[in-house]
């Protein structure tokens, strides 16, 4: 490779799809490669009890569900939302709160960046409604405590410290179960095919 020709910035998709990650488009993101992604890129950079890594796919589930419960009956498109708020891992995988403050704001804007292009990608605003955006992290910030605590090794007042004490009903309704990958893959689509239903 000549020192002129600049380095590779996209990523080839199962798909046959061709995203670039400095100027991503809409048409360059489909939903298989999305749930296929996040089904084999594991959160709490792999370190979680069981025989399966516990994936982005399965959070984003587990993040869409307790939004639902706390959100019944509202509008489809920000389940929609609920479901792809970790989405861009996709192609960047899942950097630790830690990780991320040490690289800096280039992760962010390259974040934002494949924020963007995935919500148009599915109909939805490039950027969030703000109340929106914090509903969905309320239920991202309930989802870390209950994986932190049922999987990641963290005492219950460890979690309250990092993520804040959940609603007690909450804990009662949610147990976590180590899946296959391509079991949450399948999860992971079914659920967007039912929200898309909905839209």
């Amino acid at each position: 490779m000549s020192r002129s020709t600049p380095p590779r910035a996209w990523q080839r998709m199962l798909s046959g799809r061709r995203l670039d990650l400095l100027d991503p488009t809409p048409v360059d993101i489909e939903i298989e490669d999305i749930a296929h992604g996040l089904a084999f890129v594991a959160r709490w950079n792999g370190q979680t009890r069981g025989d399966y890594a516990y994936s982005v796919a399965e959070h984003s589930l587990l993040v869409e569900q307790i939004y639902e419960l706390q959100n019944p009956n509202g509008p489809a498109k920000w389940n929609l939302a609920a479901l792809l708020h970790d989405a861009p891992e996709y192609v960047i995988g899942d950097m630790i709160s830690p990780v991320k403050s040490a690289v800096g704001a280039g992760y962010a804007e390259l974040d934002a960046r494949l924020t963007a292009a995935i919500h148009l990608r599915f109909g939805l605003p490039a950027e969030l409604p703000k109340t929106v955006k914090t509903r969905i992290k309320h239920a991202d910030r309930i989802s870390a405590w209950i994986e932190a605590v049922q999987i990641a090794g963290f005492s219950e007042n460890e979690a309250d410290q990092f993520f804040g004490r959940p609603d007690a009903k909450l804990l009662t309704e949610i147990s976590l179960e180590l899946r296959p990958p391509a079991t949450v893959r399948t999860d992971f689509t079914a659920r967007y095919q039912a929200i898309m239903a909905r839209l």
